[in-house]
């Protein structure tokens, strides 16, 4: 059978049915909808900023609101350097971090390993599957010692001959719960601006990745793959609650297109949107934007970093998702006689 758009509706059912139960049960949610909390903490300076919706909370009661009908995120803008060891150890220790101020889910940015350079990518490269990588052996101890839910950002992976940009997701006990490979590797050309060609090094992933987690639904992209709106749609159609996007925009794309983006594949499919950048490094032969943040479904920004290394705090109230999907019932509202969203791994599988 065709997966295709007319089956939404049935995807639409089922996120009302399971946010229902999940909110009634697990997260205590009475009749407010609101979207939650966001804050930034800007490395050393200990210093945190809290908005919900129009009005100010202090800490504490972000927290126990956080604790009651929310799950919070952190979002971690690292400074990458060329060391790797020292990338790792400093990753491990902004998960702690994360945690300890009560976060549920971690996500770090893309190439947080290593420099995002293609000559980078060979020598920094590991191999997941045959056990020979303490990047991700650390995401999966980090995960169990602090009881959260890490989205690992990305590093290169080697894999039978062939690289990949790769993220791995790891649930609460350690155990790996998804892999996803990017799949639109980036490769432009603007002319006294910036030429970078990922293909020259990397091969691109095959397929979609949607995978459940304590933390929600969470639909994976890698930062070029935000550009492409059918990648978002059809992990919205899985049921998707949120899109989780570690990303290296530059400093010629990042100004224009990088939150733009975000703010598009949510409203577009009225879910949350994550996008994990690195911190800024003027001295680095590639200069990423940096501005991670974190935007709800009807495409507001909850709370954005500057371009120095931060830890981002948002908190997601999952039941703002059936308010503006009930509000603006968009599933309802498509039109699979004129046109189809086909899910062709889907296809495959059935």
């Amino acid at each position: 059978m065709c997966r295709c758009a007319t089956q939404r509706v049935d995807t639409w059912n089922w996120l009302q049915a399971s946010l229902f139960v999940r909110s009634a049960q697990h997260r205590g949610i009475g009749g407010d909808a609101s979207h939650g909390v966001g804050s930034s903490e800007a490395r050393g300076k200990g210093t945190c900023q809290f908005a919900r919706g129009a009005r100010g909370v202090d800490r504490k009661e972000a927290d126990d609101e956080a604790d009651e009908t929310q799950v919070r995120v952190a979002v971690c803008q690292l400074r990458v350097t060329s060391d790797k060891e020292a990338n790792v150890s400093h990753a491990r220790e902004t998960i702690a971090k994360g945690a300890s101020h009560g976060a549920q889910m971690v996500v770090l940015p893309e190439m947080w390993n290593c420099p995002y350079t293609n000559a980078s990518f060979p020598v920094y490269a590991e191999d997941i599957e045959a056990g020979a990588s303490p990047s991700t052996q650390m995401l999966s101890a980090a995960a169990a010692e602090h009881k959260v839910t890490i989205v690992g950002g990305s590093v290169p992976e080697s894999h039978r001959g062939q690289l990949y940009n790769t993220c791995c997701v790891y649930g609460p006990d350690g155990t790996r719960l998804a892999k996803h490979r990017k799949v639109h590797l980036f490769d432009i050309d603007i002319p006294g601006k910036i030429t970078m060609r990922e293909s020259d090094t990397l091969a691109p992933g095959e397929h979609a990745t949607v995978v459940d987690t304590p933390a929600g639904k969470l639909g994976i992209g890698i930062c070029y793959d935000m550009r492409f709106p059918e990648l978002a749609a059809i992990s919205a159609a899985r049921g998707a609650e949120v899109m989780v996007y570690p990303g290296a925009f530059n400093m010629t794309t990042g100004p224009l297109h990088w939150k733009l983006l975000q703010q598009a594949r949510a409203v577009d499919n009225q879910m949350f949107v994550i996008g994990c950048s690195p911190a800024r490094d003027e001295s680095a032969s590639y200069v990423a934007w940096g501005h991670s943040m974190v935007v709800g479904p009807f495409a507001e920004v909850l709370v954005e970093a500057e371009h120095d290394e931060s830890i981002l705090y948002a908190d997601l109230d999952f039941a703002e998702l059936i308010t503006r999907r009930t509000n603006m019932p968009l599933e309802q509202q498509r039109r699979p006689d004129v046109y189809r969203l086909i899910d062709v791994q889907a296809n495959e599988e059935a």
